[in-house]
């Protein structure tokens, strides 16, 4: 019994590295780029999302933003994320959007992080 108890003590000491290598590095949410108030939808589409200006309230991270769809259309929304503190400044993610007229709703990826005094969304 001795033995096999020693073996397995044994084991687990040589796996203890390979554990602690497999973990991921954090995310350094400081070294992605500027968020920029225009770009591409993140469901695709050529769907184009303009007036991204978000600010943080109330444990949110909220902005107003506009969603113009190929060839003509433009579409008015407010999307809603939690904000937590992280890593000396705020993470933003759990998006919910919603338009202004409230027939349309859904989740969004897109995440953001805000600190020293600038928005930065995931690359």
């Amino acid at each position: 019994m001795r033995i096999a108890t020693g073996c397995l003590a044994a084991a687990l000491l040589m796996l203890a590295p390979l554990g602690a290598a497999a973990q991921e590095k954090p995310e350094n949410f400081a070294s992605w780029p500027l968020l920029k108030s225009t770009f591409p939808s993140t469901g695709g589409g050529g769907v184009i999302i303009n007036g991204y200006d978000p600010v943080i309230a109330g444990g949110k991270c909220v902005t107003t933003f506009m969603a113009a769809v190929p060839p003509a259309e433009l579409y008015f929304n407010v999307v809603e994320y939690d904000a937590v503190p992280v890593q000396g400044g705020t993470f933003c993610s759990n998006g919910q959007w919603r338009s202004f007229n409230v027939k349309d709703s859904g989740t969004t990826p897109f995440r953001l992080f805000f600190k020293d005094g600038v928005f930065r969304a995931q690359p």
